[in-house]
Parts: structure tokens; C-alpha cells; sequence
């Protein structure tokens, strides 16, 4: 199980949202490619970085800042946040983005997935409220099942599935194992786990099922919740 340190940018500075209000944001950090350095250094493989202002605005939002992250770590990134058009996605890859990942339009347009998939490594992000897919930015919810989302996208090339429990998500409440299973279950992908993650009771549990490919760690890296390094040396 891979761990993923979290870096959600807003207006250049990384951020952890409450429930995904923009309006919660905390700000750790004005140099967020600082960040990874000690990510890398903990022991990371992978980190998981999200275009907050992307998300919302439905476009790229934050380019300088992914662009100085990406060149001052050897980390592979996966990326997500107002990513809707090949153009953007072609614009990451080329940036030395290591996997892009599309949320609401995976809702709105999974051929669009499938299509991209072919082409480019490609994760979907599917984030729920009470079971059902929440898009632009968690600002509106859909009357689709997370779950009947994610059975879409077993057989058409997609790397991984990323799922957050919207409710969970920056409030240090635990991991939703349940949900992050049941989505593992109906989509037969690796599958990444997000949204909650406290300390390592939540590692635990997940080891505990054998069948989730990774959980994204973000608010507890940063109020010192979990420890990265140790997080990390339990999964190998």
C-alpha cells in the first residue's frame, strides 16, 4: 500500500480545507515545494497535489506553483483540479506530471475517460456525500452512487481510482474503510483511499484488508497527527 502525502493548493500556498469549503482553508505553508523535500526524504514514492482554485473555477489555476514543485522533486506526482479538456491534460504530462487525475468529468463524460485513458495515465477521482458523486469542487452533489460511478471505469484503461468520503475529509475523523472498499469492490482498480486519516489506527485498518492500493495523508502530516516516516515504514 502506497502512502501519498498531500499538498491542495489555493492561490499558491498549500492549504487543508474542512469538508472541502474553500472558506475553512488553513494555511502551512507560502513555499509549497518545500513540502516535498520532507516528503521525500520520510520515505515517499508518490504525492497526490490538487488545484483547489482549479477545482472550482472548472480550469488550471495554480501553474507557477505545480510547475516549481514538480521541478524541485524527484517524486512521482499525480494531479488533479479543474482538469475537463485534453488540452490540460496534455499540458501536466508535458510539464512532467506523472499522472493526471479527472473528477466531475468522469460524471459528466466517461468516454471522455476512456478516451483519455488510451492515451495518457489517467486516475479518476470519485469523492462522495452520503454515497453519492459530488462534483465541481464538492460544491454540488449528483444523484449517482459513488459506487455505480466507479463500476464504469473497471475495464478502460484507467491506473487507479482516488475516493473521498467528502465528509470526512480534513476533519481528522477517521477513514472511511467501508465506503473505500465498497468502491474497490465495484471498480476492480487499484484503489486510494482519502479523506480523514488520523493517525495509524486508519494505516491499520486498511493494511487490514488486503485490498486498498493507497491512502492519500494530508491535515494529519500537517497537525502532526501521524508521522510520515513511520506511516510509511509500516506499509513496506
Amino acid at each position: 500500500m502506497q502512502i501519498l502525502p498531500a499538498i491542495d493548493l489555493k492561490d499558491g500556498l498549500a492549504v487543508r480545507l474542512s469538508k472541502g469549503l474553500m472558506q475553512s482553508a488553513k494555511i502551512y505553508s507560502h513555499a509549497p515545494w518545500e513540502l516535498a523535500d520532507g516528503f521525500e526524504k520520510a520515505g515517499a514514492k508518490w504525492l497526490h497535489l490538487v488545484d483547489l482554485n482549479g477545482a472550482f473555477a472548472g480550469e488550471p489555476k495554480n501553474l507557477e506553483a505545480i510547475r516549481k514543485i514538480r521541478n524541485k522533486t524527484a517524486l512521482q506526482i499525480e494531479l488533479g483540479g479543474g482538469i475537463r479538456d485534453e488540452e490540460s491534460i496534455k499540458k501536466y504530462i508535458d510539464m512532467g506530471i506523472n499522472r493526471v487525475i479527472l473528477g466531475s468529468i468522469a460524471l459528466k463524460n466517461p468516454k471522455f475517460i476512456e478516451e483519455m485513458s488510451k492515451k495518457y495515465p489517467i486516475a479518476v477521482g470519485i469523492d462522495a456525500i452520503n454515497g453519492f458523486t459530488a462534483v465541481e469542487g464538492w460544491a454540488q452533489t449528483s444523484n449517482i452512487k459513488a459506487s455505480e460511478l466507479a463500476r464504469k471505469f473497471a475495464n478502460v484503461g484507467v491506473s487507479a481510482i482516488i475516493c473521498t468520503d467528502v465528509s470526512k475529509d480534513g476533519m481528522l475523523s477517521g477513514v472511511n474503510v467501508e465506503f473505500t472498499l465498497e468502491i474497490a469492490e465495484a471498480s476492480k482498480l487499484p484503489t486510494i483511499a482519502s479523506g480523514g486519516v488520523r493517525d495509524m489506527r486508519d494505516i491499520n485498518a486498511l493494511l487490514k484488508t488486503q485490498k486498498i492500493d493507497g491512502v492519500i495523508i494530508g491535515k494529519a502530516y500537517y497537525e502532526g497527527t501521524i508521522d510520515l516516516k513511520e506511516a510509511i515504514s509500516r506499509v513496506l
